[in-house]
């Protein structure tokens, strides 16, 4: 009976998971995470340059921070291929009498 060296078994199985480990990571998609042209919550939200340039952004801010009983202020604007508009949403200020409206149509 012809005894085989354990060692040969170890090294031959960390090569196969090393090979598995590599098809695997090289087979998995490459992409960039991708980012909708609008996106908020109840503190704000950006709203990407492409859309602002097709749509009434101001409007689609307005609207947004409405839904949370807030008025929108614009924050920045990355006027470039691939920018946003920024925006923040706040409580309706002291002393006025006004509430954030909605419009439907």
């Amino acid at each position: 009976m012809r005894m085989t060296k354990p060692w040969i078994f170890d090294a031959i199985l960390k090569a196969a998971g090393l090979m598995a480990v590599g098809a695997m990571l090289t087979a998995g998609p490459a992409r960039a995470d991708w980012v909708p042209a609008f996106k908020g919550n109840d503190t704000g939200g950006i709203i990407a340059y492409s859309l602002a340039q097709t749509a009434d952004a101001r409007q689609l801010a307005v609207d947004h921070c409405a839904s949370y009983g807030k008025v929108v202020k614009f924050l920045a604007v990355d006027a470039q291929y691939g920018g946003y508009l920024s925006f923040s949403c706040r409580w309706v200020p002291y002393g006025s009498a006004q509430h954030p409206l909605r419009t439907l149509y």
